[in-house]
């Protein structure tokens, strides 16, 4: 079957390009078992969708196909941010909503979309988050940073080790939020590595103007924030409160954004103390997160998952690389294998002080890696050592060695931001 592949403007203000919009919008709702979108979702959705300038694709059954109509049976969406790469940001091609119906799988149709799309994009790197970890290895996708899903009891077992807050926390309305959790997410994202600049819909969701989960407003939402000791914001919480049924505790389910240790447990502590709740519960807690350390019983934390969020591509190896931070002075040839050919060829890296030049040459290669690899050892998360113990790089023991100690260094990538 031929299919028509084509991609839709946002930005078209005629009835028939708003009707094209919100019917593949309809069509990713339908990829992810969601609710079919509401109108209130609809004008979110295509808000965000002109903010961020983004490129919606998708294949449709030609005209006249038993089942042609205005929904198509695949859909595919990206746009550019910025990526923290550990030495310097760069612009990142961000990929989502990818669906494809059930009933037209195998016809190649995602591999049509992701190499169009990829083949078009202008960022040094690419990235996703993933409903399935094996779909986009084959893409040159690997798993770049790690959260942890976690669960405190906060009953009388919670207490922190000789911790004295120099700062306070005071309670806020999610809707008078945005303009301080904006402020204090860019200055995360200026000094994370591995952190996503965020889309244009996390101002919906944040404010409580938007919930995912049911499509109308967030009426439970709440939020808090940190102030340092010279009253200034340092961290913010937004949280849900779920009352308990049967043996599942009343549990308060948060996300946090903090600068600094003191506001982290801070505000775990405010979080401890929110009344008639014995669980609060985080999805997306730091792989180091230093409230483990800093309890005195450690056993109030259960870690439910550690899972993979964000998933890298690189694009640009040259640019890529040169934006990432090094940990030794040394010289190494590392060839990269890319069935796209974007990040194909033997790359000369020669790290000085911290950063790189890398450039293109015709030299034997040290180590050989595949793109997916490479997109996994590309922001620290995961280190030499661990992929060349599971035979994902070709190269002598000397040279696994050198370009450990070139790659893996400073703090674990994070990223808090989910698309």
């Amino acid at each position: 079957m031929e299919y028509e592949h084509r991609t839709l403007d946002p930005h078209d203000d005629t009835a028939e390009g708003k009707a094209a919009v919100d019917a593949w919008m309809g069509a990713v709702s339908r990829g992810f078992h969601d609710g079919r979108p509401s109108e209130s979702t609809l004008e979110i959705w295509r808000e965000t969708a002109r903010e961020d300038s983004l490129r919606l694709a998708g294949a449709w059954l030609p005209e006249g196909t038993f089942g042609a109509g205005p929904l198509p049976v695949a859909t595919f969406s990206s746009w550019t941010k910025t990526l923290n790469a550990g030495a310097a940001t760069v612009p990142l091609h961000m990929i989502s909503d990818v669906t494809v119906s059930p009933a037209h799988r195998r016809r190649g149709l995602l591999r049509r979309m992701m190499v169009d799309d990829l083949a078009q994009a202008t960022a040094p790197v690419a990235a996703l988050t993933v409903s399935e970890a094996s779909i986009y290895g084959r893409f040159g996708f690997g798993p770049a940073t790690f959260r942890r899903r976690i669960e405190v009891d906060t009953t009388s077992s919670f207490a922190l080790r000789d911790f004295v807050d120099p700062g306070r926390v005071e309670l806020v309305e999610p809707a008078d939020l945005w303009d301080t959790a904006s402020d204090l997410f860019d200055r995360f994202h200026a000094s994370s590595r591995g952190s996503v600049e965020r889309p244009h819909f996390y101002r919906a969701w944040q404010t409580g103007r938007f919930d995912p989960a049911t499509g109308g407003t967030d009426d439970k939402l709440r939020g808090a924030v940190h102030l340092d000791a010279d009253e200034r914001p340092d961290g913010y919480v937004l949280y849900k409160y779920a009352e308990g049924e049967g043996d599942k505790p009343a549990t308060v389910t948060a996300e946090l954004l903090t600068l600094d240790t003191s506001a982290h447990l801070g505000l775990w502590r405010f979080l401890a103390d929110i009344d008639l709740s014995s669980r609060v519960a985080v999805r997306n807690s730091h792989p180091d997160d230093p409230l483990y350390w800093a309890l005195v019983n450690s056993d109030v934390i259960g870690v439910r998952s550690v899972y993979d969020h964000l998933w890298v591509r690189v694009l640009d190896v040259p640019v890529a690389l040169g934006a990432r931070p090094w940990f030794t002075d040394d010289t190494v040839v590392l060839g990269v294998t890319d069935p796209l050919g974007h990040a194909e060829g033997a790359w000369r890296i020669e790290a000085v002080d911290g950063r790189a030049e890398v450039t293109a040459t015709d030299d034997d290669a040290d180590l050989t890696v595949t793109a997916e690899t490479l997109g996994s050892l590309y922001l620290g998360g995961v280190r030499v050592e661990s992929l060349a113990s599971a035979g994902r790089l070709t190269g002598g023991r000397e040279a696994v060695e050198r370009l450990g100690r070139l790659m893996d260094g400073g703090p674990a990538p994070y990223s808090l931001t989910s698309f």
